[in-house]
Parts: structure tokens; sequence; C-alpha cells
């Protein structure tokens, strides 16, 4: 059944339960928008009191729009997080590879299903809780960093594009975290202090060599160094990533050993001594799945680039072919990681990225 229309512009807000999305909800308000709460149930699969977040998240959801004075809806989206997004992740698990499920969820669930739930139902915008601004620029919009450095979440929306960008409002981007922490206070919003919430996308804080472990196969195999001697055992390639330094269960003299490589051909990880080891470096990287904001690159042959959240801005030249890249930055990177989301910026705006396949240009190894 359609929302009745009102003469104000309707948003629904995502409502997580968290401090972010109560305070998005109440700054529309004060915008004088027509506001609508939604809460999203995407897992269900080990609901159990020891894992499930959910019942206390909609709990928490409630009362802020009892408090606001808004509806609350809710929707569950499990079946299409699970075939769109989890299975995603395992697949890339199982070859080897780190995935980003946050950026694939965003894609597939909050600017998809979610926004066309809420188009259907007659409503102009959603909102979300993230840290990014839009901006107008002719028939369109660029997606833009938030305003505070520390918080800004453009690295997990780049696979949006001009249709969701044109229904999609971020009341936060202009705020910092503390600011948003005082505002929720002030309104007395339950929220105010509440941990914000880690971990994979909708599914939260797990042990994740056990919660991994549920899905997929381990298959042991063995440390070695780039000489090729044998200095360890691994519980299986999924659950390492390149620069990883935790968990490796070696010792020695010769300081602390990070992964370097893993070859799932031969089931191997190989490691070497010392965080800036040269082999941990690299110059350059392959990219596929490249998506842009704008439907194309764009003047972006020179631009800036991340490998990882939170990174400073690295300096690059992106030498495009179809739907791939060959990206070199102009100073070698420390543990490009594949299957991790590479985002390309022009100063404030993101432009677009895609998935790192592998680092090239970096010292040879005994895995080549």
């Amino acid at each position: 059944m359609a929302f009745l229309k009102t003469a104000k512009p309707r948003v629904v807000v995502g409502m997580s339960g968290g401090v972010d999305s109560s305070v998005a909800a109440a700054l529309l308000l004060e915008q004088g928008y027509d506001v609508l709460g939604l809460f999203m149930k995407n897992w269900e699969e080990d609901d159990t009191d020891e894992h499930c977040t959910a019942q206390t998240d909609l709990a928490d959801a409630s009362q802020v729009c009892e408090l606001l004075g808004i509806s609350l809806r809710t929707v569950n989206f499990s079946h299409e997080y699970w075939e769109r997004v989890f299975s995603q992740f395992l697949a890339e698990c199982r070859a080897g590879r780190t995935p980003n499920p946050d950026v694939v969820c965003n894609r597939e669930i909050k600017f998809k299903e979610f926004l066309e739930w809420a188009l259907r139902l007659g409503a102009d915008f959603i909102a979300t809780g993230h840290y990014a601004r839009c901006r107008e620029i002719g028939d369109g919009r660029q997606l833009l960093k938030g305003a505070d450095p520390d918080k800004d979440q453009s690295y997990f929306l780049y696979v949006l594009d001009q249709y969701a960008l044109t229904r999609s409002l971020f009341p936060l981007g202009e705020l910092a975290k503390a600011d948003v922490r005082t505002t929720a206070q002030s309104l007395g919003l339950a929220t105010h202090d509440k941990k914000d919430s880690t971990g994979i996308c909708f599914i939260g804080e797990r042990k994740f060599k056990t919660f991994l472990s549920r899905y997929l196969r381990p298959c042991p195999g063995e440390i070695h160094d780039l000489e090729g001697n044998r200095i360890g055992k691994h519980d299986g390639l999924m659950y390492y990533t390149v620069g990883q330094r935790q968990g490796l269960g070696i010792g020695g003299p010769g300081g602390p050993w990070y992964v370097a490589e893993k070859n799932t051909a031969s089931n191997l990880l190989y490691a070497v001594q010392g965080h800036d080891h040269p082999a941990l470096f690299a110059h350059a990287a392959l990219v596929r799945d490249l998506h842009w904001i704008a439907g194309n690159a764009g003047n972006s042959s020179q631009c800036q680039a991340k490998i990882r959240y939170r990174q400073p801005d690295q300096a690059c030249r992106i030498h495009i072919t179809g739907s791939r890249a060959r990206v070199v930055f102009d100073q070698p990177q420390r543990a490009i990681t594949p299957g991790q989301s590479m985002v390309f910026y022009d100063g404030e705006i993101c432009l677009g990225g895609g998935v790192i396949e592998t680092a090239i240009d970096r010292p040879a190894s005994a895995a080549a």
C-alpha cells in the first residue's frame, strides 16, 4: 500500500538503530521533510541471543522514531542479501581474496532494494547515515567526501550511479562525528552514546575463523619464506590477508612476520619479516569491475586513489581498458590486497573505483 502523499517531499530514512541514522532522521525533520523510518533485517542465518543484534537495534530504532514522532516500518531483505552479497563474499574468500561486503551491500541492498522499495511506495528520496555529500552539476550529481576526514565514507559508496545519487540524501555529510553525538544527546535520543557497529555488514562482530568455517571448508597448508623454506603452518588461506601480522604463529629472532602473498594453486602462504619489507610494496595494481559514478572515467587518467578505507589519498595514473585498468602510483603502496576496493578521487570528488585483482611491479618472490 502506497504512502499517502503530502505537500512536503517524502524521504524514507534507513534506520539502523544507531546514532548516525537517528540524527539523520532528526535533521531531515528540521529541514521540513516528511520523514518515515525503515528498519532493514538482512540476516537470519544464525539469529541467536549471542550473535543477533537485530532485535536490540530494532528496539532502539523504534524508540528514536517514537521520540521524533515518525512512523517506522520494517522490511526483510535476507534472501536478497544472501543471494547477492553473502554468496559473493564466500566466493571471494574461497578464491583466496579479501572481499569488501560493505561495498556490495550498498550497491545491492541499501541503494537498490531499499531505494526501489521506497520509491514504489511513493517516496521522493531515501536517506542514510553515511558521512558523504552530493553536489548538483549539470543534469546529474557528484559524490563528494564527507566533511569529517576521519569519518568520510565515500570509499564505500563508489558503486552508486546517477539513478541512486539523484534520489539519495546524506544529512550527515557536513558534520563531524562528535557533533552528531552532541546533537543526539541534546535531542534526548537514546542512541547518543551507542557504540558504532563493526564487523561484516549486517552480520556484526564475530570470531572470523569460527564464523567463516561454518560456510567454507578450511584447507590448512604451509607457510614459506620467500626462499621457499617452510617456517610454519596456516589454517586456510581464506583466514589471512596481505600485510597481516597477527595469527601467523611464527616466532624467532629478526622481528615479526607479515603475510606477503597467498598462492591458492599450491595452498601456500608466504611471509616476510619486517613491517616495511620490500615484498610488501608494489608500484602498481590491476583493477577489475570498474564503475564510474558519472558513467565514464572523465579526466581521471591522473588522480588520487585509496586502496583501503581511511588511507590518505595516493597520487596515481590510470590506464583503462574496458572495465579493467592498470593503476600506477607515484609512490609504492604497502599491502595492495586482492579483493579489496580501489577508489579514485579528484580532490573531494569521488570518481568511482573497482576491485583490486593483483599487485604488480613489485620485487620478485618465491611465490611468483
